[in-house]
Parts: structure tokens; sequence; C-alpha cells
């Protein structure tokens, strides 16, 4: 199973929360809102190889936070991963459309100039925005559209850039969310949770529950349940690249200190 973006830090229990990601074996990324919060979240996922800590600085925290943007800068080379980042044009934080954009554009500017990195980005009522900046910073990575509410004709520009698109179980019980799942490339579709954020039945999401999205995904792509976690592994091990994380980290520190 794959949780491509989860707040693990954010939960009551973090440590608990890891122990039962790693018993049921899922691929977790940890998203961070605030580069300050990186480290001590970074250190959940110590010793588990199937958990990466993702840089972010939320863009909802954008006005509260860019003081941290040389925090970033110091922190990126230390994760491959981005996220949370992006753009929220959503009541209450519109009126601070220019510093989000700020904070977004030296994001992607400081990717790019580190190689590049899978980016998690949020794009609430801002996806003609996003797109334009992601479009002109290719070199920045491979941009993730986390929980896309977008439009249709968005979907398809997004998907003309190479965006990927992760979607969790909250999203895909609505039908516009099933609607855009069906024409997002199924090629680049990894599954997420939004854990805590993000609730079900039974309150808040948990990794392990990125389940239901592989199998609302099998429904979607009239598949069955097995081909469908089949394809969303593939999609995971395509964007990471056939070296795991923690061996190509190892030798990234092994050429540091040499």
């Amino acid at each position: 199973m794959i949780d491509f973006h989860c707040h693990l830090d954010l939960y009551p229990d973090p440590e608990r929360e890891v122990r039962e990601a790693d018993a049921a074996r899922v691929y977790v990324l940890s998203v961070t809102t605030t580069p300050r919060a990186w480290v001590r979240t970074a250190q959940l996922a110590k010793g588990h190889k199937r958990i990466r800590t993702s840089l972010g600085l939320h863009p909802q925290l954008a006005h509260e936070r860019s003081n941290e943007l040389d925090l970033f800068e110091e922190l990126l080379p230390r994760s491959r991963y981005v996220g949370e980042i992006g753009l929220d044009g959503g009541p209450g934080y519109g009126q601070h459309a220019a510093i989000q954009s700020k904070v977004f554009d030296t994001i992607l500017r400081l990717s790019a100039r580190s190689g590049g990195r899978i980016m998690s980005i949020h794009s609430r009522r801002a996806v003609d925005e996003i797109l334009e900046r992601l479009a002109a910073t290719p070199d920045a990575g491979t941009p993730i559209l986390h929980w896309f509410s977008g439009t249709a004709t968005q979907l398809r520009r997004a998907a003309d850039i190479g965006c990927w698109f992760s979607v969790g179980p909250a999203m895909l019980r609505g039908e516009k969310g099933r609607s855009l799942a069906k024409a997002m490339p199924a090629e680049r579709i990894l599954t997420e949770t939004d854990g805590p954020f993000a609730s079900g039945p039974d309150g808040p999401l948990h990794p392990a529950d990125s389940w239901q999205a592989v199998r609302q995904l099998a429904t979607i792509w009239g598949i069955p349940l097995e081909e469908a976690r089949t394809r969303l592994l593939d999609n995971l091990r395509s964007l990471s690249g056939s070296v795991p994380d923690h061996i190509r980290e190892r030798n990234i520190a092994q050429r540091a200190s040499a």
C-alpha cells in the first residue's frame, strides 16, 4: 500500500502511527508544513525504510512562516522530497496570495538549483497559478498534485506538463473526485490519505486506510483489485527510480564525506 501524502507528525500519537504503518507495510510520504518541523518529523522515520519525510512550507502558513525560507534552503540537500507546498486561494487565504507566491516561487527555484525534487503540491482554488509556475520552472522536479480539485480542462493541462496526482478515499467518495481520477493518466497516479485532516466513517484516516483508495481506483479503472495494487506499486517504482531511497541516500552521504 502507498500513502503518498500523510501528516504523521500531526496525529495525537505519531509514534503509534509509524508503528502501525510499518506493520501494515505501507509506503508513506510524511509531509511537513514548516521547515522547522522537518528535523523532528524525520526522526519518526528513522529505521523505517518505507517512510520518507518531505520538506514543506504549507501555503496556508506562508504568511506566518516565510521567515523559515532560509532554513528550508539549509535543509533541502537532506531530502529528495518537497511538500507540502503550493498555493491556496480558498476563503481566509486568498488575501495572502502575494506571500504565498513568493514562497512557492522560491521553493521551486531552490529545488531546480538542487537538481530537482519530487514535490507534493497543494493547489486548492489556485490550479492555473500553480501550473503556470510549474511550466515556467520544469527543472524544479516532478510535481504531484495532491487531492486535485480543479476542472477537467485544468487536469488535461496538468497532465500535458507532466504532473502526477495523489488521490485518497475522501476525494474518491465524491462524484467529481471519481470523474477526475478516471481522467488522470493511470500511470501517474498514487494513493494518499491526507490524514489526519481527511476523515472516513470512523474518524481520521490512517496510512493503512490508503487501501480504500486502491479499492476505489480498481472500480474506476474496471480492473481486479490486485491488478490495481500492482499498477500503483509500479507507478511508485517509476517515480522513485530503480535504486531504493535508503541506498541512494547512503551513497550521497558517502560522496559528501569523501
